[in-house]
Parts: C-alpha cells; structure tokens; sequence
C-alpha cells in the first residue's frame, strides 16, 4: 500500500508506475482514489464545521437562557438536535473511504528504479552466479528416485492420508531434510540472527497486512469457522508479531530467523519437473526476517540474499542471482530477487530461494511504526528472504552429490547433523 499523500500529490508517477508492472487494468483506481479521497476529505472538512457551528450555537443557548429569552433560546436548540445533514456527510465520508481504502490496497507499490522492466518471469536477469555448474559423465535420476533407492520418500501413503501434493520423508532422507534445516538454523544464528518458532496460524487482519488479495486466494488455507489462515511461510506470522507497534529507533534493526511448516494451495497444474517434491502443499522453511529504518532497507536486501548464496556455497552447490522483473514483482514488493541452485540433471537453474524488500508497504498496512531520538513516528521497511525450502534443498544436495554408483556424498558441514555419516549408501537399485 502506497501513501495517499504521495498518490495525491504525484498521480501520474503512480500510473507510470501500474504501466510498468503490465497492470494497466488498474489504471483507472487512480482517479477514483483521487476522486473519493476528495469527496471524502470534503464531506469530514463540511461535518467538522457543523460540528463547531453546533457547539457555538450551544454556548447560545446556555447565554439566552441565563438571560431569560427562553423561546430564542428553544429556537436554536431545534438547530442543534438536528443532525440529518451530518448523518448524511458521516455516511458519504464512509462510503467514499471504504473506496479509496479497497483501491488502495490493491494498488501496486511503487518499484525501486534499479528493477528491470518485463512483463513475467520469463524477463527476469541473471546478475551473478557462484560456483561452477558441472554435469557428471553418468546419468542423474529424478530426485524421486533417488530418494526411492534409499526408501526415503512415500507418497502413496501421503495420498492415502491427505490427498495428492503431500509426501512421506523416511530414514536417512527425512534425517537428511532435518540436518539441512537445522544447519540454516545455526548458520543464521551465526550472523546473529534471533531464532524463532512463530505461530503457524494467523489471522485475516495480519493477512491483509502481509500479502495482497491475489496471493492470499492462490496460497492460503483458510480454517472453516474461524478467523485463522495457515501461514505460506513464516514471514507472515513474524512481520505480523510487530502489528500496531511502536519500536524504538536504538533498537532496531530486528533481525530474526524462523521455523515454520508452510502450507500453500500452489493452484493449477504443473509439469513433470514440478512434481515430486518440488511443488508441494506442505513443506518446511527457514526464513530470515528484518525490520529496519527506511534508509537501511537497501543494505539489508544485499545482506540477505547474499546469506542464501553463502548457505548453498558452503554446501558446494553452484548457485546464480536472478533479478525479478517488474512485472513479476508482487504488488506489495520494491525489489526482489531469486537464488537458483543448479540442477545437472535438467541441465539448468531452479528457484530455492526469494529476497525481498517490501518498503513500507507492510509497515503501512500493519501500523508498524518506529519512534524516533526526536519523539517523531515514521514507518518502518520490512524485508524478507528464505535461507533454505527443505524439499527443493534437497532436490539440488541430492542431485549435485549423487554418484555413479548411486550413493549420495554428504557434505561436510552436514555431516555433524548426520552422525558423522559422510555418505549415504543406497538400500536397493
């Protein structure tokens, strides 16, 4: 969410805006934004002068009736019990900000300068990559089988139990899915990051405040009955923790990083690369979460993205840094970005990873405000970014490790989360 002001003040760079995010569809919301917050501004300056004009007439009354003029005084009373013209301005004051707030929340945020333009993610840049990608002379299996020679995956089980797009983890797969996780965790502890396990429910009004309208219908499970959405990562319950709070400026910034299960509806279908378990319903994450002042945001992106690469290298997995392009940016972000891990199986790239700056769109929508040495309040920028998603992490340590005889090497800093185990050694062809 945009402020108002600078959408009042700068229309046609918010429209410019909507132009290059390929979202022209919107551009008519501007002018009813401006149109609405109009009627709405005039219809409370018209009220608040009722109001005074009413509380002067008042003052009136108690003079005329000190003085004895009863009727004079009985005149003007009928004045003051009237109120249909403010019922009338409070009810197009709501209407025309119920308008402005549902345009508002829907209206993109404005992108950083350095953001390429492009209409999806077809035109996102490749900035960097880290670490040689290599494909072995033998043939790599699909992660499935892989797994399956090592009787660490079930999804017939999963289906029986919960439906397709979940999965069953076994044995020294699902022991290896819980190093991987546990190794991020003190990875970031070491950069001194605060470990947190959050709620991994949250309610409408920290949705509302985290995500817009077209993520939330295509990610989020909402519990019939009550007011509670099972978290797609938990960024979306750690952001939440600081709604409608007021953090000291010597405090921050906050940095955190989280555990959570995520549970995403990933609507439509999806290829045969995005089976398996690619592209799941549930899965787990470590996440790393910051909350700072406006003018540390930019150093902040560069250090979390940067975080992810440095999980990966130390697992030798080769990684690249892929800019999103404008029109793949989601409506609440000012810049993001992807960390892909090399697949030699396919040949190519696949995401593991998102970093994102969201501004302060999030601080905006949630009241998250800092105060100041000065007393001053001023909004503060939220920032985002995976440090591993356990099932694509092990599609690219499996795949990246795998050996023509069908063993899988472990990495050494894995292996101390592994019982010292350096390999792992197929039960069966």
């Amino acid at each position: 969410m945009i402020d108002i002001k600078f959408l009042r003040e700068n229309p046609d760079a918010v429209r410019e805006n909507i132009k290059k995010k390929f979202q022209d569809e919107k551009l008519p919301l501007v002018d009813e934004v401006i149109e609405n917050d109009k009627k709405a501004r005039e219809a409370q300056k018209e009220a608040d002068e009722i109001r005074a004009q009413k509380k002067q007439i008042s003052k009136q009354i108690g003079i005329l009736m000190k003085q004895g003029k009863k009727d004079e005084a009985m005149a003007l009373k009928d004045q003051v019990n009237d109120n249909s013209r403010l019922e009338e301005l409070d009810r197009i004051q709501k209407e025309a900000s119920e308008i402005v707030h549902k345009d508002m929340m829907v209206i993109p945020q404005i992108i950083d300068p350095s953001v390429p333009i492009g209409k999806d993610d077809s035109e996102n840049v490749e900035l960097q990559r880290f670490g040689e990608p290599k494909v072995p002379d033998y043939e790599i299996p699909y992660h499935v089988d892989i797994m399956n020679r090592f009787d660490g995956v079930d999804f017939d089980a999963a289906g029986r139990v919960a439906g397709n797009g979940f999965y069953y983890l076994k044995g020294d797969i699902a022991r290896l899915h819980s190093a991987v996780l546990t190794y991020a965790r003190d990875f970031m502890i070491d950069r001194g990051f605060t470990y947190c396990v959050p709620p991994f429910m949250i309610r409408s009004a920290v949705v509302d405040g985290v995500m817009s309208f077209a993520e939330m219908d295509a990610m989020m499970y909402k519990i019939e009955g009550e007011d509670l959405y099972l978290i797609g990562t938990s960024e979306h319950s750690m952001i939440g923790s600081f709604i409608d709070q007021i953090i000291p400026e010597d405090t921050l910034p906050r940095t955190l990083t989280s555990y959570s299960p995520c549970f995403r509806k990933e609507k439509g279908a999806h290829g045969i690369e995005e089976r398996g378990v690619y592209r799941i319903h549930q899965f787990e994450k470590q996440e790393m979460i910051v909350v700072c002042k406006p003018e540390d945001s930019k150093m902040w992106y560069e250090k979390l993205w940067k975080n992810t690469v440095d999980i990966f290298r130390s697992m030798d997995i080769p990684v690249r840094q892929l800019e999103c392009c404008s029109g793949d940016l989601a409506d609440l972000k000012v810049k993001s970005c992807d960390v892909e891990a090399w697949s030699p199986r396919q040949k190519k790239y696949f995401e593991v990873g998102s970093c994102s700056n969201l501004g302060d769109a999030q601080a905006r929508r949630l009241r998250i405000r800092i105060k100041g040495a000065d007393g001053k309040l001023y909004l503060a920028h939220t920032l985002n970014n995976t440090c591993v998603a356990s099932p694509r992490m092990l599609i690219a340590l499996l795949e990246n490790n795998y050996n023509a005889d069908g063993s899988v090497n472990i990495p050494k800093v894995l292996q101390p989360y592994m019982g010292g185990k350096e390999k792992l050694v197929p039960l069966h062809d």
